[in-house]
């Protein structure tokens, strides 16, 4: 009986070790992959503002700001990551004010390349007035709009969050890990966020398709460059890509929620961790080495910077 115990007790360390390392392993190699992320996207970053070309051309600034959102979001996901894996456990203030941070700049992400869109489609449907319609002036207003109209939506989470009645809590430490679902207390917080998170991405989806179907009107009617319309036509169809791309990380959480009715929890880590990569990590990513890549004014600037070589 004893030895019977003394084993069960065994394989019991054994199995929480083997859960330990293996948390260990995954962490280690997704802190890794995100730290190459970061920097190529940093590196993008220092590239779109090394040139005055860069500083002086709309859709250089444009990117800049889509990719600056998409390289915070990939530091609070990693943060957050990192903390679920290590069983840590913040304060609902704390916590909130991460989720809060994350919703912002997941908002400006899809309004920024709405912006981009509308700056394509006037490029080619209107080229006589693309110089003065799409200033770095009127650049600079639009991305301000979107900053304001993104910290709007975080204005009323935090009225929505003020209204849980957190007095009633023995603790403001969370039971659970923090997560942006965790930090939706009660359901008018759920309901908003779903329909707020349904209409944003729907227009964004209308506001690139039009701009996708007025391009295309515009090559066959002959109204404008063709050779121009088939570039403009080819970066909506990546915005759009890059939009569901944005979406796919906000079902992130409700997919899971799914899973975890039907399959093992053990499995479910793993399957977490996998769609971890796929799902969030990587796209914060393909922004900068499509852009960087595809672009003929980048790509050599970036690949210089990024081999260090700064002749």
């Amino acid at each position: 009986m004893l030895y019977t115990t003394q084993l069960h007790s065994n394989i019991t360390v054994e199995l929480q070790f083997q859960g330990l390392l293996e948390r260990l392993i995954i962490s280690t190699l997704t802190t890794v992959l995100c730290c190459v992320f970061l920097f190529i996207n940093v590196t993008m970053l220092f590239t779109l503002r090394s040139k005055p070309v860069f500083l002086e051309t709309s859709r250089y600034v444009l990117l800049y700001n889509l990719l600056f959102a998409d390289t915070a979001q990939l530091v609070q996901s990693q943060v957050l990551y990192l903390l679920a894996a290590y069983r840590i456990k913040l304060t609902y203030p704390l916590c909130g004010t991460l989720s809060l941070f994350a919703n912002l700049v997941t908002v400006v992400s899809p309004l920024t390349l709405v912006v981009m869109s509308l700056e394509r489609y006037v490029a080619v449907c209107y080229p006589l007035r693309h110089a003065a319609i799409i200033t770095v002036r009127n650049t600079a207003v639009a991305i301000l709009l979107v900053w304001t109209f993104s910290s709007l939506s975080v204005l009323i989470r935090v009225f929505l969050l003020l209204r849980f009645p957190f007095d009633d809590l023995e603790s403001l430490q969370m039971t659970d890990f923090c997560s942006a679902v965790a930090m939706l207390l009660g359901p008018l917080a759920d309901d908003y966020d779903k329909a707020y998170t349904c209409i944003l991405f729907v227009s964004a989806g209308v506001a690139i398709i039009s701009s996708y179907i007025g391009v295309m009107v515009a090559a066959r009617l002959a109204s404008a460059d063709k050779s121009s319309a088939s570039k403009a036509r080819n970066t909506l169809l990546l915005h759009l890509v890059q939009l569901g791309l944005s979406l796919s990380s906000t079902i992130f959480n409700p997919l899971l929620a799914v899973l975890s009715r039907v399959i093992p929890r053990l499995l479910l880590v793993r399957i977490v961790n996998v769609f971890y990569v796929c799902i969030v990590i990587s796209p914060r990513c393909l922004t900068s080495l499509i852009y960087g890549l595809r672009d003929q004014t980048i790509r050599p600037v970036l690949m210089s910077h990024l081999c260090c070589r700064h002749s």
